[in-house]
């Protein structure tokens, strides 16, 4: 039995526009988010859901099951805000010096519109839809956590499949993915040279940390073109130094700090042994030592090549193939959905929804405290999500 939830989603609009920006005027950031997760529960009440809320973070698992045996499908929606100061100007822009400017607040409506759909058709649903509500997606890893915390015992088992819908700027209404790898890893390097500190009349007498900091900022541009593959590329940023107090003093120690993307678990393995080898090669020749601190936040997003190719059968029958792209490269941009992905095969898909009057090509983008994204695609979201799971139910 295949739905049509579009036309049933447009009767939600206000419901749903209404629950988006009530959390946009009042976000909040990380892993405990009261006034976020109570909204979330107020919009869910008196749907037939099992609803678990999570113990070290506000989080939200929401079961529905349904009445006729199938697979369990897991959808996800973030739901924290960050701490940006809103330059939108729009009517409802938030006042308390965050922001939702990633677009979880369509992330969260959107997912409650999809479970209002399904629940409405509960009677006929074959298998069992997780509604996965996570804080802490900017940097914590809130669905690590989650996971940790036992999500699938909340569910039952592990899901079948599993599914979340990103918006970002872009022509508006379009749905974007691919097989494979989608978003890069997410890691971080530190590095803080030890020398011996003294006056900086006198750099003969010191061991100076700061020139092997500012050179191992170079090398690693090089050690990326000469070591790794330009088919499996590497962005390394170095984004923070740190070294001193007074101008006229040779500090102990320096520091470096850069964001490093990775496309493949081999070059985020890889990486960090040869960061290590280099900073201590300068470090060395410099009469220094080096202390490495490799972190990995985030793993490679990498969608299933079979959900992939579902979600974009299913979006295309949908919505038409001029809705529906699929993108030859990844982003080097992350995302904590990778942390599922790597359990659960799924797809994590794109959704651009820049409003009129600004053109996509130069549109604020996401992270931006002037990014404005048009809730008049949250029922669009909702029944693509909604028919996401509705229609892997149908699959054995």
């Amino acid at each position: 039995m295949t739905l049509d939830f579009s036309s049933e989603a447009r009767v939600l609009a206000d419901d749903l526009r209404e629950v988006r920006r009530d959390l946009h005027r009042n976000p909040e950031v990380g892993l405990d988010l009261p006034e976020t997760q109570q909204r979330i529960l107020d919009a869910l009440d008196g749907l037939p859901l099992e609803i678990t809320l999570g113990r070290e973070l506000s989080s939200i698992v929401a079961v529905l099951r349904g009445e006729l045996p199938g697979p369990t499908v897991l959808l996800r929606g973030d739901m924290d805000a960050l701490p940006v100061v809103e330059a939108t100007g729009l009517e409802f822009a938030s006042t308390n010096g965050n922001m939702h400017a990633c677009g979880h607040d369509l992330h969260v409506a959107g997912l409650v519109g999809a479970a209002r759909l399904l629940c409405a058709h509960r009677a006929n649903l074959r298998g069992t839809v997780a509604f996965m509500f996570q804080p802490g997606e900017e940097g914590l890893g809130g669905a690590k956590i989650m996971l940790e915390e036992g999500m699938y015992d909340a569910i039952g088992h592990k899901p079948d499949a599993a599914y979340a819908i990103h918006v970002a700027p872009g022509v508006p209404g379009t749905f974007v993915t691919k097989p494979g790898t989608i978003m890069a890893g997410a890691n971080t390097l530190h590095v803080t040279m030890h020398g011996s500190g003294g006056h900086s009349s006198r750099p003969e007498d010191a061991v100076d940390p700061v020139r092997p900091v500012l050179e191992l900022g170079q090398a690693m541009h090089s050690m990326v073109t000469g070591s790794f593959s330009v088919f499996d590329p590497i962005v390394a940023q170095v984004t923070q130094l740190e070294a001193g107090a007074a101008v006229n003093v040779i500090p102990a120690s320096a520091k470096l700090g850069a964001s490093v993307r990775t496309l493949s678990h081999e070059t985020t393995r890889r990486f960090p042994e040869r960061a290590a080898r280099l900073a201590e090669s300068i470090a060395a020749a410099h009469g220094c030592t080096a202390e490495v601190v490799w972190t990995e936040q985030y793993p490679v997003t990498v969608n299933d090549s079979g959900e992939a190719d579902f979600a974009m059968r299913v979006l295309t029958d949908r919505f038409g193939a001029d809705r529906v792209v699929q993108v030859p490269d990844p982003l080097m941009g992350s995302e904590d959905f990778s942390f599922v992905l790597e359990q659960v095969p799924g797809a994590f898909v794109f959704f651009f929804v820049t409003p009129e009057g600004i053109d996509p090509e130069t549109a604020a983008t996401n992270h931006s405290p002037e990014v404005q994204f048009d809730d008049a695609h949250l029922p669009d979201q909702a029944a693509a999500l909604a028919t996401l799971a509705w229609e892997r139910t149908l699959r054995s």
